[in-house]
């Protein structure tokens, strides 16, 4: 485990239109605030189109990452998580995951990252910005190549359990 006291500035409220993208959106918002490291704690509203981390058929290894995706339509979404600053791309690295019900099958429930999805009608979500420490998230190349939250220079994850994932990326393991 690892923790770190956070000192946060300013606080939103963000609201994303009909038939916008939500990462877009949202990362156009945090450029145009200069935020660069921060936490969504929930966000409600309608998606038009999800893609989900997530797979229709068993899993080969349930204990290795998933990097397949679904597709799901019409959905009421609830959801939060964490923005931090990926210094190898340049980019804001939004980790955020989803609680959706399907409208069109009772309500039936999906929960797993999001990977992209479409508002249908509105999404309001609350973001937080973290001033410190500096969050990022680089990828770990001895745990399938996941990207892991780091704050500050002095904590990097120690890996726990995967000795023989050393140099090895998640291409390494593809079906």
């Amino acid at each position: 485990m690892r923790t770190t006291e956070i000192t946060t500035g300013r606080s939103f409220v963000v609201v994303i239109d009909h038939g916008e993208e939500f990462f877009p959106a949202l990362e156009k918002f945090c450029a145009e605030n200069g935020i660069r490291a921060g936490y969504v704690p929930t966000f409600v509203g309608g998606f038009h189109s999800a893609r989900l981390v997530g797979s229709c058929e068993p899993l080969k290894h349930p204990e290795r990452p998933l990097w397949e995706e679904i597709e799901v339509e019409t959905l009421e979404a609830l959801g939060g998580g964490t923005l931090a600053w990926d210094a190898e791309s340049d980019r804001l690295a939004p980790h955020i995951h989803v609680s959706a019900g399907l409208k069109a099958q009772s309500a039936d429930g999906r929960t797993s990252h999001l990977l992209g999805a479409t508002v249908q009608f509105v999404i309001e979500l609350i973001v937080v910005e973290i001033l410190a420490p500096a969050l990022t998230r680089p990828r770990m190349p001895n745990l399938y190549d996941v990207p892991l939250l780091t704050f500050g220079e002095q904590n990097q994850p120690e890996i726990h359990g995967n000795a023989g994932m050393r140099g090895r990326r998640k291409s390494d393991f593809a079906p």
